[in-house]
């Protein structure tokens, strides 16, 4: 059951965190808030899916470094098992690689634990809104690095249609095929269609590449 407060719907969210100590601050921050409400607490990834499941949250905020099965592998079993559970990644780590393999795995944002309380509110409420976060420390870093690369898309979107563009921005922002459609009141089929020739013109192969085109085009900023 969801709660409100005002006119405002609390965004339901679950803890992924093995530290007792850690969790419990990320509660009073996440509580604090007055449109936020934990509904739930878990201590590793098994234990977080089940709770996923059981709950069904608007956002989980997984740890990535915790006990038996990990938060990658858990947010890999919730991409199958609760397709509209968003997961918001926390750790320390800011390896691209890492990042990669997290947004890989179905995950819509990624927070830094050293950052500041507040962009962990920001990235649970963009996610929760259906787009993609990453902490500012790391999507200078992700965007940069994805320039010079040589082989990668180059970032030009000049050859894309109105349309194509519009399809990959939220293609950018974390939306599926299926929100994207009714977003624009377009059939699936069409979607699939203008998000297959984007990617073609700007040489995209995954979504990641249209993450990071999203970066340094500045379509997470602005949409």
């Amino acid at each position: 059951m969801r709660v409100v407060y005002g006119s405002v719907t609390a965004i339901r969210v679950l803890l992924a965190e093995d530290h007792t100590t850690i969790r419990e601050g990320l509660r009073l921050i996440i509580s604090a808030q007055p449109d936020m409400e934990v509904i739930g607490e878990a201590g590793d990834g098994d234990a977080a899916v089940d709770a996923a499941a059981r709950l069904r949250p608007d956002v989980v905020v997984m740890d990535v470094s915790m006990p038996h099965t990990s938060g990658l592998a858990a947010t890999q079993r919730l991409a199958q098992c609760c397709p509209d559970v968003k997961v918001l990644t926390l750790t320390r780590y800011a390896d691209d690689a890492f990042i990669q393999q997290l947004l890989r795995a179905g995950a819509r944002g990624y927070v830094l634990k050293q950052s500041q309380p507040s962009e962990l509110i920001t990235g649970i409420r963009a996610v929760a809104a259906g787009g993609t976060y990453l902490d500012p420390a790391i999507a200078g870093k992700v965007a940069r690095d994805y320039a010079r690369r040589p082989g990668e898309p180059a970032g030009s979107t000049e050859a894309l249609t109105g349309r194509e563009e519009e399809v990959l921005r939220l293609v950018a922002w974390g939306y599926s095929n299926k929100e994207i459609a009714s977003r624009l009141d377009v059939s699936v089929k069409t979607v699939e269609t203008h998000k297959a020739n984007a990617m073609h013109k700007v040489g995209a192969r995954s979504r990641i590449d249209v993450v990071r085109l999203g970066l340094v085009r500045g379509w997470l900023q602005d949409s």
